[in-house]
């Protein structure tokens, strides 16, 4: 538990107190109630600044956010619509995107993948936020009707859109195939045995045309992977573009000596662990020159180390604007545990890549 998290939570715990202010009668109630649904709304974007200032984005975080966002709101809709403040279907409207959301989480989930919310996401729960924060205040304030009314039209279009933005995101999820160039389509690799994968994975053919639409380029920085990541990369015909490189650093001394790994860390956290993937993938980004770097540090198996099982990895995403850090517990043999570790590399990529489009272009 962290402040970020605190702060999530607060928002959680501020549900009840809110319904019962919407639902009893006093003099100023719905003023209270609006003025505390604000309060407790900036926590939304507190958080997660708080979190990515500090460095301690979690997987936690990144699971209690978006629900306590789709609780918070979707609690005092509920007692809106039981008195007579907004219409039930639009409720109908976004239960169903958020329920159709938790479901591609879950999915994720058991794909060792964490879905973080997305910008969209963002966008979405800001205005749904802003439409209820209009709908208690035109109670006692009925001039606010009509632009309670076109507050709520707005959500209604930023949720669908955000919901379609969703499943096109993260279709690997759920739709086991990829549509390449020519119109064909081609199976995704399955994480088996070496030569059951496609020729060209078509992560890393989406990685690289976003690459060369927004003119950057790529390093790496692989342990457990063993150079898996850069081989997926250059499989792509014309990498070298945005390809500039990588560092397979299996041994503690090379992550120390080619990264730039501070020994200290490699002490205190051991070589699988938050710190040491975050140091590696800043120390690639910089020796290469390189617009993006991901970074893969992880145990493979067969065989666990110390306290730290099989599975566990940690992969990061250096960028202009900064550096984050995911935990994973993939549940395979060796090979499907690297060549899970590389695809959710490429993933994080595409998602780093699209999030700062127009932003990261060095």
């Amino acid at each position: 538990m962290n402040v970020p998290n605190a702060l999530t939570l607060s928002r959680l715990a501020a549900i009840p107190l809110l319904m019962i202010l919407l639902i009893v009668r006093f003099d100023g109630h719905d003023q209270l109630a609006a003025a505390l649904f604000v309060i407790f709304s900036f926590t939304d974007t507190l958080d997660g600044q708080i979190a990515r200032r500090r460095g301690t984005v979690s997987d936690l975080g990144k699971f209690l956010d978006p629900l306590a966002d789709k609780l918070f709101v979707l609690s005092v809709l509920i007692v809106l619509v039981q008195e007579g403040l907004v219409a039930a279907w639009v409720v109908v409207v976004i239960f169903s995107r958020e329920l159709l959301i938790t479901i591609l989480r879950s999915v994720a989930a058991t794909q060792g993948r964490v879905i973080a919310a997305a910008p969209m996401g963002k966008t979405k729960t800001a205005t749904q936020m802003a439409a209820v924060a209009l709908l208690i205040l035109q109670r006692p304030y009925p001039v606010l009707v009509p632009l309670a009314e076109l507050a709520v039209a707005i959500a209604i279009l930023f949720t669908v859109a955000s919901g379609v933005d969703y499943l096109w995101r993260f279709r690997h999820v759920i739709w086991p195939t990829a549509r390449v160039e020519g119109g064909a389509s081609r199976a995704a690799p399955s994480g088996g045995a070496p030569g059951s994968e496609s020729p060209v994975d078509p992560l890393a053919r989406e990685l690289g045309a976003q690459l060369k639409k927004g003119r950057m380029t790529l390093s790496v920085a692989e342990s457990c992977t063993g150079g898996l990541l850069a081989s997926l990369v250059t499989d792509q015909p014309g990498s070298s573009a945005y390809f500039m490189g990588g560092v397979v650093a299996y041994a503690d001394e090379v992550k120390r000596a080619q990264l730039g790994v501070p020994a200290t860390l490699l002490t205190r956290h051991g070589a699988v662990s938050r710190e040491v993937a975050l140091a590696m993938a800043e120390g690639v980004r910089t020796r290469l020159g390189t617009t993006l770097a991901a970074s893969i540090t992880g145990i493979a198996g067969p065989d666990a180390e110390g306290s730290k099982p099989v599975g566990l990895t940690y992969i990061a995403i250096a960028t202009p604007r900064g550096t984050t850090c995911d935990e994973y517990m993939f549940s395979g043999d060796r090979w499907s545990n690297r060549r899970q570790a590389a695809g959710q590399a490429l993933r994080l990529l595409i998602e780093a890549v699209r999030a700062g489009e127009g932003k990261l272009a060095s």
